[in-house]
C-alpha cells in the first residue's frame, strides 16, 4: 500500500529537525522516495513555511548559519564549555524511525541552547548497528553520548548490555529501559511511562462501556514489549474486561528482522468479530491507520462498529477518521535526556550524584475513532 503523502511529509519535516540540515539527494536516498518526489514535498512545505530550502539542501525554519561557536549559557544551572575536549555529544538513533525523530529534535534543541555541538549517528536495523556507530562517535572525540538502541528482541538487548555499560563517557539512554538487574540498571535512563499510557488507552475504552477489547501491537522494541505485557496486566485485572486478546499489528512487526509475508498480516475484523470484541488499542499508529483503512475495507466502521485507541501519536491525527491515541511526550523525552547529560558533564567526575532513572507520563489525545457503545435496542 503506498505511504500517505502526509505521513511521508512528517518524516521529512522530522528528519530535518532533527539534524538541522540535510542534502536533498541524501534524505531521498534514506526515506526510499525518489528525488523528484521528494522535491515536490519539499517545495510544499516550504510554500507553507514550515522549512527552507536552498542549493540542493533543506533546513528547518529559522535554522540560522553558524560560523563561530554560540556562547553556553548555564544549562540546568551547570555551566558547560563547548570547547572543553573539542568533542561533541553523539546522538545515536535508528533509521527510519519517526518516533525517535522527535525525540532526537528535543535533544537537539536542548544541546543547541547549551552551545554543545552534536554530531549525529543513524545505524541500520540490523542487529549489532549500533555498536559501531558508538565507537565510530568515540574514535572521533564524543565526549557523551544520547542513545537510542534499536533492541528488536529481548536477546539483542541483551547482547548490548556489556559494552554500553563500559563507553567510559557520560551516557544517557532514550525511550529505553534495561532489565533489572542488568549492567545497564546503573544508567542514566529517560522513558516514557508505557504502562500509564496503557492504561489511558484501556480506560478510555472502558470508560465508554467497551467489556471487549483486543491490543493489535508491534513485538519488534522495548516500548511494543511494554505495552504487550501492560496491556496483558491491565486487562486481566479490570474486572469490567470480560474478554481480550493480542495480536501483532503487521506482519512485519515481530522481532524477526526479515519482513513477514503480506498474507500472514493480522485479519482483525475477524478477530473482532469471533470475539464480539467493540474495542481495539493499535500500536504504532501507522500500523493503526493501515487497520483502520482494512477495517473499513471489511465491513467493520470505526467508530460505529469498533471503537480505536492508537498508540504513538506521530501520525494518528492525519486519518482520514483522526484516531484518539496515546501521546508519549517524545521531544520532552530528548529534552529530559540532554539535560541530564549536560548535569553530567557540568560537573568533576565522581560529583554528579545519584543515577537517574526517570519517567514522564503519556498523554491521551481525544480525536473521532472511539464513541460510546452502542446496545442493538438502540
Amino acid at each position: 500500500m503506498r505511504e500517505p503523502v502526509e505521513l511521508r511529509r512528517k518524516r521529512i519535516l522530522a528528519v530535518v529537525h532533527a539534524r538541522g540540515a540535510v542534502n536533498v539527494s541524501a534524505l531521498a536516498a534514506e526515506l526510499d522516495v525518489s528525488v523528484v518526489t521528494l522535491r515536490r514535498d519539499v517545495e510544499e512545505l516550504s510554500r507553507a513555511g514550515r522549512l527552507r530550502r536552498g542549493h540542493g539542501v533543506v533546513r528547518p525554519v529559522g535554522d540560522a548559519e553558524r560560523t563561530t561557536p554560540v556562547p553556553a549559557p548555564r544549562a540546568g544551572g551547570h555551566h558547560v564549555d563547548p570547547a572543553a575536549d573539542g568533542g561533541a555529544i553523539a546522538l545515536v538513533v535508528p533509521e527510519r524511525h519517526s518516533y525517535l525523530y522527535e525525540t532526537l529534535h528535543g535533544a537537539r534543541t536542548t544541546l543547541e541552547a547549551a552551545g554543545m555541538r552534536i554530531a549525529l549517528h543513524i545505524f541500520p536495523q540490523s542487529a549489532g548497528a549500533e555498536r559501531p556507530q558508538v565507537e565510530r562517535a568515540l574514535a572521533g572525540g564524543a565526549r557523551g553520548v544520547l542513545i537510542a538502541p534499536r533492541w528488536r528482541s529481548a536477546v539483542e538487548e541483551e547482547a548490548d548490555y556489556g559494552w554500553l555499560a563500559g563507553l567510559g563517557v557520560p551516557t544517557v539512554l532514550m525511550e529505553r529501559r534495561p532489565r533489572a538487574g542488568s549492567a545497564l540498571h546503573a544508567l542514566d535512563s529517560v522513558c516514557s511511562d508505557h504502562w500509564y499510557g496503557t492504561h489511558l488507552a484501556v480506560d478510555h475504552l472502558v470508560s465508554l462501556g467497551h467489556r471487549r477489547i483486543v491490543l493489535a501491537a508491534r513485538n519488534d522494541s522495548p516500548t511494543a514489549r511494554s505495552i504487550r505485557a501492560a496491556f496483558a496486566e491491565i486487562a486481566a485485572a479490570r474486572p469490567e474486561v470480560e474478554d481480550w486478546a493480542v495480536v501483532l499489528s503487521a506482519a512485519n512487526a515481530g522481532p524477526g528482522r526479515s519482513p513477514a509475508p503480506e498474507d500472514t498480516a493480522p485479519d482483525l475484523a475477524a478477530l473482532l468479530r469471533g470475539r464480539g470484541a467493540t474495542g481495539a488499542v493499535l500500536h504504532g499508529d501507522e500500523d493503526a491507520l493501515m487497520l483502520v483503512q482494512r477495517l473499513t475495507e471489511s465491513g467493520v466502521r470505526v467508530p460505529e462498529d469498533c471503537s480505536v485507541v492508537a498508540y504513538d501519536d506521530v501520525v494518528a491525527a492525519l486519518g482520514s477518521t483522526p484516531l484518539t491515541a496515546v501521546a508519549p511526550p517524545k521531544a520532552d523525552i530528548g529534552r529530559a535526556a540532554a539535560e541530564l547529560l549536560l548535569h553530567r558533564l557540568g560537573h568533576p567526575a565522581g560529583a554528579t550524584g545519584p543515577v537517574r532513572r526517570v519517567e514522564l507520563l503519556p498523554s491521551l489525545e481525544v480525536r473521532g475513532s472511539a464513541q460510546e457503545v452502542r446496545h442493538p435496542e438502540q
